[in-house]
């Protein structure tokens, strides 16, 4: 089969309008986008109504840290672009209403990422309306492309205040042992909250005896902040820890403020009902397909077990019976049991695979050896349904916090010519599309943007940009910059990433098949693997040292010949059970294995 007519038949694949719910997690072609860094489609909304100078409007497109100007018009209007990318699925940041601008003075920045929500009911006028909401909603359905929420429950913006902060600017954890519930700060204080024993007993009629919030800080919330977030049931401080900020070790991983934001306390049954009640809300209201859930480690496992169940149910009643949820656990140890644990002990249908990522850096940016992927793949057995858990966890070369792999590649080999590196990230494209799992694209990574690090250099534009951060970085492929638009469907990245969901979606091995591992070698070079289901079966091999390779790869004795997809495809095995292979440095082959 050639790619012509694979392209052809997997044009068909992303299912019609009608059918497209009936694709598993495993099915999609993930891509993940900030809206306020993809394309600007209404210059009148980039303040969000609101009058003044960026520290009351947000809005100041020549810094990195403020609202430079995206919205849902910007990425209702490119649906063309992401569908002849190979999209099936978008996933963006949070589009909930923010705290426009917060921090110490002098340091303040904007929520521009979407993650300092005051109102979980409605979008962020920076972004649009809930009408023009709905109307992406609804023209990405109209596609058959799917739609991911960005959700928090672990926090809200930082409106909660501590009189005993506000002098010191600093926010020690304070914890249990040391200011307990029952006591107004410290074992020696006057006695509060009588008769209750503690957040473990998740009773109504426990934290019904918590009626005091001030036994770790005293609450000094301005009195124009009293009611400021909706639903209404978050202005109660009763609902927080209210315990400082988190070190995020030990207690205060799920107690502490994450970096000074309102910590909610996801252990009294008020707050899991709430945001049962709120994110079934928007399955119910726009018929969203899943969530990704921030910051699910910092959260306590039995909300978990109860919040995860019922969106299921409420996706299901709703008619969408594949409701993809993962959660995001930031672990770039490589360790995958860091990740599994959460998908047996909170039971979360699945988690972004950091696991993948973090390895996929190491082998292919940091020149490591290739038997990596080995002790990967071995650890599928620890997630909750081992193989069918891993199939849909959702891999990833790089994000909006840990940053692009570009910049690996980039800050690894200093002394690489701009086509190596950008040999080095189409090989890490190779990998995310075929290696099992639900390949995510972070926007931009398909127009060259490199970046400098995570977080905040990590965001650019695709519309023009002003930072001039951004516009003086060198982009992969191209002699164009951020300054410009970069929505070019010529790109080398762009039509990699093309052909790439294209040979996926049209091979149901590489979406919903077993990987096993074929060879590897304790030095760059050689990866090989193959993907297997009932009807499909394909062999991927790839280079990841700078020289090129000829090696032997041992295959199932019944493979007979080879069909090329995509790279050096040899035609034929050249004994039963031997496969012959030549790749150039950073090559790959793709081969559709034959009986």
């Amino acid at each position: 089969m050639t790619f012509l007519t694979l392209l052809a038949a997997a044009a068909l694949q992303p299912s019609t309008p009608a059918d497209f719910r009936s694709r598993l997690p495993e099915d999609e072609v993930i891509y993940f986008l900030l809206p306020d860094r993809f394309d600007n489609g209404d210059p009148k909304n980039d303040r969000g109504g609101l009058k003044g100078d960026r520290l009351k409007t947000g809005f100041d497109p020549a810094s990195k840290g403020f609202y430079n100007g995206g919205d849902l018009k910007g990425l209702t209007r490119r649906l063309d672009y992401l569908q002849g990318l190979g999209v099936t699925a978008i996933w963006f940041a949070p589009i909930f209403k923010n705290k426009p601008v917060q921090g110490p003075k002098g340091q303040e920045s904007a929520g521009y990422h979407g993650y300092w929500v005051t109102d979980f009911t409605s979008v962020d006028p920076h972004f649009g309306t809930n009408a023009e909401f709905k109307a992406f909603v609804d023209a990405a359905h109209a596609r058959g492309m799917k739609v991911y929420m960005d959700i928090i429950t672990n926090h809200t913006a930082d409106v909660i205040k501590f009189a005993e902060c506000e002098a010191a600017k600093a926010c020690p954890y304070r914890s249990i042992a040391d200011y307990p519930y029952q006591r107004r700060g410290g074992p020696g204080g006057a006695a509060i909250n009588p008769g209750f024993t503690g957040e473990t007993d998740r009773s109504p009629e426990n934290f019904a005896r918590l009626t005091d919030p001030n036994y770790a800080y005293t609450i000094s919330t301005p009195k124009a902040e009293l009611k400021t977030k909706v639903p209404a049931w978050l202005n109660d401080p009763l609902l927080y820890h209210n315990r400082g900020d988190s070190t995020f070790t030990g207690e205060s991983s799920t107690m502490g403020d994450f970096v000074g934001l309102d910590d909610l306390m996801t252990e009294n049954p008020k707050v899991v009902a709430g945001f049962i009640d709120v994110y079934g809300s928007w399955i119910d209201r726009f018929g969203i397909d899943g969530f990704r859930i921030d910051t699910a480690r910092h959260v306590n496992p039995e909300f978990w077990q109860q919040f995860a169940p019922a969106m299921k149910a409420r996706a299901a009643a709703r008619g969408i019976p594949n409701f993809h949820i993962f959660g995001e656990v930031y672990d770039d140890s490589g360790e995958p049991g860091r990740l599994a644990q959460h998908t047996v002990r909170d039971q979360l249908p699945a988690v972004l695979d950091f696991a993948f990522f973090a390895t996929t850096v190491k082998a292919v940016a940091r020149n490591q050896p290739t038997e990596l992927f080995r002790g990967l793949l071995s650890q599928d057995v620890l997630y909750a349904k081992g193989d069918a858990t891993a199939r849909q966890l959702p891999t990833f070369l790089g994000n909006h916090d840990a940053g692009r792999f570009a910049s690996y590649v980039r800050s690894e080999n200093p002394k690489a010519s701009p086509e190596e590196l950008l040999q080095r990230v189409m090989l890490g494209n190779v990998l995310l599309f075929t290696w099992r799992g639900v390949p995510t694209v972070y926007y931009g990574d398909e127009q060259g943007i490199v970046g400098r690090g995570g977080d905040q250099d990590s965001r650019q534009t695709l519309f023009p940009s002003k930072v001039a951060t951004y516009n003086d970085d060198p982009l992969l492929g191209t002699d164009r910059t951020t300054a410009v638009e970069n929505f070019r469907t010529d790109h080398p990245l762009y039509r990699m990433v093309a052909e790439l969901s294209a040979i996926r979606r049209g091979s149901e091995a590489l979406r919903r098949g077993d990987a096993r591992i074929l060879a590897t070698e304790d030095k760059p070079g050689l990866l090989a693997f193959s993907r297997t289901s009932a009807s499909d079966r394909v062999i991927v091999a790839v280079n990841t040292s700078t020289e090129a390779i000829t090696r032997n790869i041992a295959v199932p004795t019944d493979v007979s010949s080879l069909a090329r997809l995509s790279g050096a495809c040899p035609a034929a095995v050249i004994a039963p059970g031997t496969i012959r292979v030549t790749l150039p440095a950073f090559g790959h082959a793709i081969c559709r294995a034959a009986n």
